[in-house]
């Protein structure tokens, strides 16, 4: 093994139980840094802390004195959350989990902002394809399914939430936590429906590649939104986001808030993000947020 020096390790704080699992290596920050930070790239900052509540609480606290681009990732998340303050919980080093702060405005009206999940889907589905080999579907609005043994697996997630005061700089951001099973192995599962890369049968498992991967592509993919003023049809992000979306074309039960549901196909995404379903009344319901559940043999 050839030694590193400081600008090498990977939490760039001493950690003696860091090679506790010789199959799970922890991520290594100073290459990260030099491979995505660069002037006029949209990254600007990434920090890799071994443990953390959630790096989306984090980095929210700190959105209005950080600026546009700041990475945070954690080896381990004790509090992470998905959409409806689910947890999300992995061994250490398992799997990628991150957050990045985008402060959009005012180049992009705040109207748009709720793309901003499906854009991340997106980009991550096409990181993962050119990192790892494996095919990412898209459950709306922010799954990320694999497949495992012939059946959809969820092997990961990602939650949205605005950061930071409207009178700061660009009026605010968004903060995007993105989770990722990379090696969970089975026994490892938190819940039956449960996937990993690994599971999939994944070309590379290996972490910073897969990183680095999903950021350039998170990066490419926000600078054309960007540049298009948010319009999902201009930046081919609509279009993108429907070929990849495993809910459409499928009979699905919407869980909206007021528990109230709604039972249809799956049709469309529109230019809001919402997804639109077809009734059996004849009726199209847009669903602009709620829990949608892929219904079987319906």
């Amino acid at each position: 093994m050839t030694p590193r020096d400081a600008s090498d390790d990977p939490s760039d704080t001493p950690d003696d139980n860091r090679w506790s699992d010789l199959e799970r290596p922890p991520l290594n920050a100073g290459s990260l840094r030099r491979a995505l930070l660069r002037d006029g790239g949209l990254w600007t900052s990434l920090e890799v802390v071994p443990a953390t509540g959630s790096t989306n609480t984090d980095l929210a606290a700190r959105a209005d004195e950080l600026p546009e681009g700041a990475v945070l990732v954690a080896e381990e998340q004790s509090s992470g959350r998905g959409r409806l303050d689910r947890r999300w919980s992995a061994p250490a080093r398992s799997g990628l989990f991150f957050s990045v702060l985008l402060k959009p405005g005012p180049a992009v009206p705040v109207e748009r902002w709720g793309w901003l999940p499906l854009l991340t889907g997106v980009a991550v589905a096409t990181g993962l394809s050119r990192a790892a080999g494996v095919d990412t579907a898209l459950k709306w609005p922010n799954d990320l399914l694999v497949t495992v043994g012939g059946e959809e697996r969820k092997a990961g997630g990602i939650l949205a939430e605005r950061a930071g005061s409207a009178g700061s700089a660009g009026g605010g951001g968004v903060v995007v936590g993105i989770g990722i099973n990379v090696t969970l192995r089975a026994d490892e599962l938190p819940v039956p429906g449960a996937g990993s890369l690994a599971l999939a049968g994944a070309a590379s498992t290996d972490r910073d590649t897969v990183l680095r991967a999903v950021l350039r592509s998170l990066e490419q993919w926000y600078g054309d939104w960007r540049t298009a003023e948010g319009d999902p049809a201009a930046s081919r992000l609509q279009e993108t986001y429907a070929a990849g979306c495993a809910t459409l074309g499928r009979t699905v039960r919407a869980e909206l808030p007021g528990d109230r549901s709604i039972t249809g196909e799956a049709v469309a995404v529109d230019g809001d993000g919402r997804l639109v379903l077809a009734t059996a009344e004849g009726m199209q319901e847009p669903v602009g947020a709620g829990d949608v559940v892929h219904l079987r043999g319906v």
